[in-house]
């Protein structure tokens, strides 16, 4: 985890997990990825084509891959709007009366684990169509990842390792506030305070993140050429999907681990914190956005 905010607004971490699922599973991708936007309905709608894009643009399928990853991507949507948009939405409207009183991190972290239970099936989903998709994927393709996963960690190290320590804090800063106001609206400056401070001393380490970050890379590069090479049937190609996916979830480096925890537990009590820093007309526009988000959700999953 790797902001302050996202336990208490899970539309948000929703969509930073929906990517990494789709960049692990390759093909997998999920409703929340397009749920912060404004045409959330319109973007689901175009899902399959977008998340065709967005995988394209990392893995460059060819002609003889590309029917197959498009009828993937569309059967995976048909599924994921018949089973888990309705868990969602339930998943959302749920949260609402809770955002009108005061909170702990406790029950902050409690929100967070529920959000990463109703994600798991679909992501679980997408692995299983990766494996049925793995044996035609060329080293052409995991040369092009490869070339990709590099590009992105520079822009993320430009993004959050910025050799000016007062720059890197304001970055920091502007990255919560940003998180926070898509759900409450615009902060006071007392609120503004509430997160400066708990900045402060916020135990995130991006040189650590971003070191985890490049071994999931390198781990997962690793997992599907060598999938490729033994030809392995379905069931291991799966066995060893998941796995990689556990790796991913959970660092096989104790003490990395033991920093997510630390981490965790601290944006929880930095969530409640700023949660319980706002005014009862915050509270009520957060709910506001969440009951529009939950609408939108059970339109989708009942277009008739």
């Amino acid at each position: 985890m790797m902001t302050t905010f996202s336990a208490v607004v899970p539309i948000s971490r929703f969509r930073q997990w929906a990517t990494r699922a789709a960049r692990l599973a390759i093909i997998g991708a999920s409703l929340l990825a397009l749920s912060a936007c404004s045409g959330l309905r319109l973007g689901y709608n175009n899902a399959p084509q977008l998340t065709w894009w967005w995988l394209d643009g990392y893995v460059d399928f060819d002609a003889t891959q590309a029917p197959a990853v498009r009828q993937a991507l569309a059967e995976y949507f048909d599924w994921h709007r018949r089973t888990q948009v309705p868990e969602f939405a339930a998943l959302l409207a749920g949260l609402q009366p809770v955002l009108a009183e005061p909170t702990t991190g406790d029950a902050a972290c409690s929100w967070f684990a529920r959000a990463r239970d109703t994600l798991d099936p679909s992501v679980d989903r997408a692995l299983v169509q990766l494996a049925d998709v793995l044996p035609s994927l060329k080293e052409a393709n995991f040369r092009h990842l490869e070339q990709r996963y590099a590009k992105g960690m520079q822009e993320m190290r430009a993004e959050y390792l910025q050799a000016d320590p007062a720059e890197r804090r304001r970055e920091s800063t502007r990255r919560a506030l940003d998180r926070a106001e898509q759900l409450y609206g615009s902060l006071g400056e007392a609120q503004r305070r509430v997160i400066q401070a708990g900045l402060s001393t916020s135990p995130f380490d991006p040189e650590a993140w971003l070191a985890e970050r490049q071994r999931r890379q390198t781990d997962t590069l690793a997992t599907l050429r060598r999938l490729a090479a033994e030809r392995a049937d379905r069931d291991q190609r799966l066995a060893a999907l998941r796995a990689l996916v556990e790796r991913t979830q959970l660092s096989p480096d104790p003490a990395y681990r033991a920093y997510q925890r630390r981490l965790t537990q601290f944006n929880c009590e930095l969530a409640a914190q700023i949660h319980n820093s706002t005014t009862p007309a915050q509270r009520l526009k957060a709910q506001q956005r969440l009951k529009g988000w939950e609408d939108d959700l059970r339109a989708l999953a009942n277009p008739g």
